[in-house]
Parts: C-alpha cells; sequence; structure tokens
C-alpha cells in the first residue's frame, strides 16, 4: 500500500485550518489510518479544533478496546465530537469552533469510511471517479430535494453551510460507508478546498495520468490554486 498527503493553506487564506494525518501501521484494532479534517471558527479556532480532534480521534483509536472496525471509528467520532466541545470552553476565541472530520481504514480489500461534514472521499477506478461520502450541507439538502442541481450547487452563495460538524451539536453522529475496492482503484480524500474549485472529471483525469502519488497531489493542489485557490487545499492519495 502507497499513500500521500498534502495540505496547502491556498491564495486567499491567511491560515491554514485543514489538518491531515495517515499511517500505514497498525492502530489500536484498525490496519491503517487516514483522516481529513476542515477547521471552522473565528481567529485561529479553526486550525485548533481541526489539529485537536485529529489528534485526539487518533489517540481514542489507539486505545479501543472494541474490534469491530465500524464500532471503533464511530465510538471514537462520538467521543471527540464531546471533547471538543469541552475544549471550546476554555477561552472565547474558541467559542463555537468545530470541524469536518472524514476517517478512512482499509483491511481485505474493504475500505470503511466514516464522514462529518462536507469534506468527502472519492475512489477513483479504471472507468471513472465516484464520490462516497455524502455531503452534510444546505446545498446538498437542498439538491437532494430538487430546489437546485449539482451544477448550481457549485456555485450556491450558501454553499458553506455545514449540517453536521465535530463540535456542532452535543451529539454528533457518523455517516459511514463501505466500499469493495478493486484492482487499480485510487483512494482520494479531500477538503472542499479542492473540490470546489476542481471538477471531478479534472480531478479523474489528473489522477489517472499515473504519475507518482506524491506528483498528483501537488498537480491538483496546483491547479486548484491556479482556478482560485480560495480556500485551504488538503488531500491524501491511497494506492490500496
Amino acid at each position: 500500500m502507497e499513500a500521500f498527503a498534502l495540505t496547502d493553506v491556498g491564495i486567499e487564506r491567511k491560515i491554514n485550518q485543514d489538518y491531515v494525518y495517515f499511517t500505514l501501521k497498525q492502530t489500536g484494532h484498525l490496519p491503517n489510518l487516514f483522516i481529513v479534517a476542515d477547521g471552522m471558527g473565528g481567529h485561529k479556532a479553526g486550525d485548533v479544533a481541526s489539529r485537536y480532534t485529529v489528534d485526539e480521534f487518533v489517540s481514542l483509536i489507539e486505545n479501543a478496546t472494541e474490534k469491530d472496525d465500524i464500532t471503533v471509528i464511530s465510538e471514537a467520532v462520538t467521543k471527540v465530537n464531546t471533547m471538543l466541545l469541552e475544549k471550546a470552553k476554555e477561552s472565547p476565541d474558541y467559542t463555537g469552533m468545530g470541524t469536518t472530520l472524514v476517517v478512512a481504514t482499509i483491511k481485505d480489500e474493504m475500505l470503511r469510511v466514516a464522514n462529518v461534514g462536507d469534506s468527502r472521499l472519492y475512489v477513483i477506478g479504471t472507468d471513472g471517479i465516484r464520490q462516497i461520502t455524502r455531503d452534510h450541507s444546505l446545498v446538498e439538502e437542498m439538491v437532494s430535494m430538487g430546489e437546485i442541481d449539482r451544477k448550481e450547487a457549485r456555485t450556491h452563495k450558501r454553499k458553506n453551510i455545514i449540517t453536521r460538524a465535530i463540535g456542532g451539536d452535543s451529539y454528533v453522529e457518523p455517516e459511514m460507508f463501505c466500499v469493495e475496492l478493486m484492482p487499480d482503484d485510487i483512494i482520494m480524500m479531500c477538503s472542499d478546498g479542492l473540490t470546489n474549485m476542481i471538477e471531478d472529471e479534472d480531478i479523474f483525469k489528473i489522477v489517472k495520468q499515473n504519475l507518482p502519488l506524491d506528483k498528483t497531489a501537488e498537480t491538483l493542489v496546483d491547479t486548484a490554486n491556479s482556478n482560485g485557490g480560495k480556500d485551504n487545499i488538503s488531500v491524501i492519495l491511497i494506492k490500496p
């Protein structure tokens, strides 16, 4: 298995509130672990929220006693949500801080994913690109109800309103996904700073150039910045 992670502040932002983590080593009962978090909040609260959430989430996974992957991840998400709410009480600067969280682990050609918020996980195969996670956002709900289409959603003025986040409420439940991986599949996890700047079809074209993962990640980030770089940009690429 190969993996590479890259995060960039983008063109318009001063602070990078994204945080990425991965390890190919056993972590608790999980055989590997991949995480993208996109923090939100004023001043520096967003980068505190994303970093704290990921660090504490990894610690919870390392110390979990459950052996079922789905249970381990789901329980860690609900626990770290409570922990972030407590962290927010430490300073007025932290009030209202939160973060998205997308988590993945791969075992026996099965991909297990947990998602809270609008950061995403894609599986990119021979024939196309599939978004596995579902955005927890206002515009996604509007699309589901037929009020707007996908094209309108990309530029909608309320696009940044998310409906589920770590630290957003007293209880949060992750949405879980299981995907059977096929030969030559590549997994991409990212913050919306990437997907807001690059269409899915263009992501597919870049990834299928079959460059080394680090070069592919750099090309994706450079393209997002060339297209405006309006937000922090983070990406993890995994070749199982």
